[in-house]
């Protein structure tokens, strides 16, 4: 048989970059082949059920029987692109299978005029603070894929004016930043065990004594000066808490996550283990060393990023898709990223345009 020939990309198309590791064409695989799968992830994205021969023989040409599909979707499951759920008939696309539909099978052109006009008009700044305007774009993502929306916002260069420190549990704290401009952002750290509480109080008050109009970058310099040259009365516990809370916002690229529409990740699930996989999802992205990790995997091509599975290290077993585009500066530097978690069975076609988009709406309100 001949190997199948991937679909032209339409001009002004988005440009995509696979994941590493982006599955390669299966020996074997023609026409027909490739026609079933794509019919079998196009159903399951739009219904979420397991696809079986009678339903693809309606939509494929006449010329191909029941029987002869259901012994091309054996020969798929053999590639280990389909599976069955449980005994019926029916199968669904494998992680490999969704991400060979997305390097290769997946056709879609560039958006619509009215379609760009409207999310121009969603992310236009509009007197709104950028943290506002990047949690808009959040939230517009979110709507239109069903999906989380999540951003990587830029690190902010206003003066700090507050910071503080609320306990959480053993072992973690909330970092809450307050900066001149307005903007609030929070980061968990992880503070010795057996901290007592006056420990972040004293760290809190310490800092604040010391921000006087600086920046975050200011401020840590000169803390850090200030505590090795040891001109401080400070503890030894109460020095870890301050260079943890300065730590988690120096050194990278990034500045908040804001993440919009968990909640939609959470609905229609039965089953616990895949609730708690998702809320523990969420408690990784809002650790620092998780974030620059997502922003890194957004800055590893020129376009937009697509994960499926565990193709991201993000996500274990929890079914998971994430598709996410880098944004730049004036300068042409990468400075944040936008995009959205959501199940693999999320509309690829629809919403890699819109992420792309977005992400260039975003690099000209910075620009």
């Amino acid at each position: 048989m001949a190997p199948l020939n991937r679909p032209p990309r339409p001009t002004g198309a988005t440009h995509l970059t696979a994941a590493p590791g982006g599955v390669a064409l299966p020996p074997g695989l023609d026409d027909r082949s490739a026609a079933i799968l794509r019919e079998v992830v196009e159903l399951y994205v739009a219904t979420g059920e397991p696809v079986g021969s009678r339903t693809l023989s309606r939509r494929l040409p006449h010329s191909l029987s029941p029987a002869t599909i259901r012994n091309v979707m054996a020969d798929l499951e053999d590639a280990g692109l389909l599976f069955a759920p449980h005994t019926s008939a029916g199968r669904l696309p494998t992680d490999r299978g969704l991400r060979l539909f997305v390097d290769g099978l997946l056709q879609f052109g560039a958006l619509a005029e009215e379609e760009r006009d409207a999310i121009a008009a969603r992310c236009a700044a509009g007197g709104r603070s950028l943290q506002d305007t990047l949690g808009e774009a959040g939230q517009m993502l979110s709507g239109l894929a069903g999906a989380a929306g999540l951003v990587v916002a830029p690190k902010s260069e206003a003066p700090i004016r507050h910071i503080e420190f609320v306990a959480l549990g053993p072992g973690r704290a909330l970092v809450v930043l307050v900066s001149g401009d307005g903007q609030v952002e929070n980061r968990v750290i992880e503070v010795p065990p057996g901290l007592p509480p006056s420990a972040l109080v004293q760290a809190g008050n310490y800092l604040n004594a010391r921000l006087s109009g600086r920046t975050l970058e200011e401020t840590r310099v000169a803390v850090s000066q200030e505590i090795s040259a040891n001109r401080t009365a400070l503890d030894a516990l109460t020095h870890q808490v301050i260079e943890a809370g300065l730590a988690t916002w120096s050194g990278g690229v990034g500045g908040a996550l804001i993440l919009r529409g968990q909640s939609k990740l959470l609905q229609n699930l039965d089953q616990i283990h895949r609730v708690q996989e998702i809320q523990a999802l969420f408690e990784r992205l809002e650790a620092q060393e998780t974030m620059l990790r997502l922003l890194d995997l957004a800055q590893r091509g020129e376009g937009v990023q697509i994960f499926i599975g565990a193709e991201s290290g993000l996500f274990d077993t929890a079914g998971l898709s994430m598709v996410v585009a880098p944004f730049r500066n004036g300068q042409e530097r990468i400075v944040g990223a936008i995009g959205v978690i959501g199940p693999t069975r999320i509309n690829y076609g629809k919403i890699i345009p819109v992420v792309d988009y977005t992400a260039r709406v975003i690099g000209r309100l910075l620009g």
